[in-house]
């Protein structure tokens, strides 16, 4: 899609509706459909959109199938695994030329102790950010399931952990049936320099995720020119 067309088509979207922009795999035979954005805020010049689902399971750092949860090590977003697949693989895999075109480059902070500002075309939401955005949008925002694709085991190991228990406030209900939300990964250091921030249980924020841990998703975020 041509700048001058998504500007013009996309310039009044208001934060909670949706677009669909780029494409990833989302079934088990790894068909490529079109990726669900939410907006998150619309200054006018720019977009801060987030995938809707959640898109795929990776490790915060780490690829071997062997590592365990217990296996993780101190790293930081600037240097982790998960931040250059997104900027790599990702983001090559997603978006056409044209569509990278559309893609800023943010300034990201708030990526926890001792890890410095980074510049990412593809980034995951800070602890800071989600708080600030769940204030616009409810805690529903943090609330999410995976596509089919994302619950497919991967060769490095990674399957995307599924709610499957008693609490309701784990369950969103999509076309007409009741899902298992997963967790998903923040960008910012946890409470130790191995641990990363992700959200979890009942919407909650935690900041105790063991960052090899092979089960958490990825809901990547994106501002987009207008």
């Amino acid at each position: 899609m041509e700048k001058g067309h998504f500007a013009l088509t996309y310039r009044n979207l208001k934060p909670g509706e949706f677009i669909t922009f780029g494409t990833y795999p989302q079934s088990v035979d790894s068909k490529e459909l079109p990726i669900k954005w939410r907006v998150l805020q619309n200054s006018g010049s720019e977009l801060f959109v987030l995938s809707e689902y959640v898109l795929d399971c990776k490790r915060y750092h780490g690829k071997s199938a062997d590592l365990k949860w217990r296996d993780c090590t101190e790293i930081t977003w600037h240097d982790c695994d998960l931040r250059e697949w997104l900027n790599d693989e990702f983001y090559n895999a997603a978006f056409s030329d044209p569509e990278k075109r559309l893609i800023k480059t943010t300034h990201c902070t708030d990526n926890g102790e001792g890890c410095p500002d980074t510049e990412d075309k593809v980034l995951l939401l800070s602890v800071a950010e989600i708080k600030d955005l769940s204030e616009i949008h409810g805690k529903d925002l943090r609330r999410a399931v995976g596509t089919d694709f994302a619950k497919t085991k991967k060769p490095d190991g990674c399957s995307l952990y599924v709610y499957d228990k008693t609490n309701k406030d784990n369950y969103i209900i999509r076309d007409g049936e009741e899902v298992g939300c997963s967790w998903w990964w923040l960008r910012t250091q946890g409470n130790k320099p191995s641990r990363t921030f992700f959200v979890g249980p009942g919407c909650s924020i935690r900041s105790y995720g063991n960052n090899s841990i092979d089960g958490y998703g990825v809901r990547p975020a994106l501002y987009m020119n207008l």
